[in-house]
């Protein structure tokens, strides 16, 4: 199988690609325009395989895309590139439309014409696409869970991007009969994660003798599920999802955002201690507009149907996420210089 993973240079993307190639022996071809947030450094252990290649093509260029398809001959797509920080979307959304909307729009419109006139076994053709837990709004302080039947109510630019993208794949499945397959993910975390988002900033941050900041009380629920289970779930939708079916993956980690924060600081603390307590570089700091309060996944189905379910405890996964920026300057230092130096977004 050869699979054409979309915004394979991003976080999620990149974790993918090394599995998909490094692990799977499965052949892959990165599509990815190379925005602020893609770093081809992310595939270093793979960069030189012969079962993968790059194309540094837009998700909106739908003849490009189609292209692509044509001279590697694509069995599946997974197609994980979007703009995907909710402070960036608040700021400017039309990034967001386009690449969100617009871009899965120009990628199904391109993935039906390879399946209906360039595919010589059409009934071996997936295209998947990866969203978010955001699509569905909040829930309250209960046991409550998204499931795949929950009704969307997208609160942000970004959310409310996405799950209109979701909305034209189940409807290019509906009226065009492209075999699809779709996944609701939780919070990710993990190596090679850009340092606009929470888990990488409060790392670099204390490292720095930094601020540490949450937002408001520091009480929303996030379900966190490291990238790298994140990978191995998406793997098997792609290859065992029922067509016109949808997934939700989640890590059965609900944390909130403060108690995320005050785990960081402790494990620094111990890895590498200062005089002070890094807890005391938290501070509070405004909310975020329409800031939902709570996510968690019940990702029951994706465990009954195909097996999956994570393997790496999020204590487990924080450790190793904090060794890694411990021991990868090289990747994230560059960053910080040239990119993104960790301001306040989405004010």
């Amino acid at each position: 199988m050869k699979i054409l993973v979309t915004g394979g240079a991003g976080f999620i993307g990149s974790a993918v690609c090394r599995y998909l190639v490094g692990q799977c022996g499965v052949s892959v071809v990165n599509l990815d325009k190379l925005t602020y947030a893609a770093n081809l450094s992310s595939l270093k252990t793979i960069e030189n395989h012969s079962a993968y290649a790059f194309e540094q093509v837009d998700v909106c260029d739908g003849e490009a895309v189609l292209s692509v398809m044509k001279k590697h001959a694509i069995d599946a797509v997974m197609h994980l590139a979007a703009e995907s920080h909710v402070d960036r979307s608040i700021d400017g959304p039309s990034a967001f439309m386009q690449t969100n909307i617009m871009g899965t729009y120009s990628m199904l419109e391109a993935s039906r014409e390879y399946w209906s006139n360039f595919m010589k076994n059409k009934d071996n053709f997936r295209f998947h696409h990866v969203s978010t837990d955001e699509v569905f709004g909040d829930l309250p302080f209960d046991d409550s869970l998204f499931r795949e039947d929950t009704p969307y109510a997208p609160s942000s630019p970004y959310s409310a991007s996405k799950a209109s993208s979701d909305h034209l794949v189940h409807a290019w499945h509906r009226t065009y009969g492209l075999p699809i397959v779709m996944s609701n993910c939780s919070n990710n975390y993990g190596p090679y994660h850009f340092p606009e988002k929470l888990i990488p900033l409060i790392v670099i941050n204390a490292l720095q003798n930094k601020p540490l900041p949450v937002y408001g009380k520091g009480e929303n629920v996030r379900d966190w599920l490291y990238v790298e289970d994140h990978a191995v779930a998406l793997t098997a939708v792609i290859e065992k999802g029922r067509i016109g079916q949808s997934y939700n993956i989640g890590g059965n980690s609900e944390r909130t955002n403060l108690a995320v924060v005050q785990g960081i600081c402790d494990i620094l603390d111990q890895k590498r201690p200062e005089g002070r307590l890094r807890r005391d570089l938290i501070t509070y700091v405004a909310d975020r507009p329409g800031h939902d309060m709570r996510y968690a996944i019940d990702s029951n189905k994706i465990k009954s149907e195909l097996g999956w379910r994570p393997s790496v405890s999020f204590e487990q996964g924080l450790a190793a996420t904090v060794d890694w920026y411990l021991n990868n300057e090289w990747w994230w230092k560059p960053i910080l210089v040239n990119r993104y130096s960790g301001q306040r977004l989405g004010r």
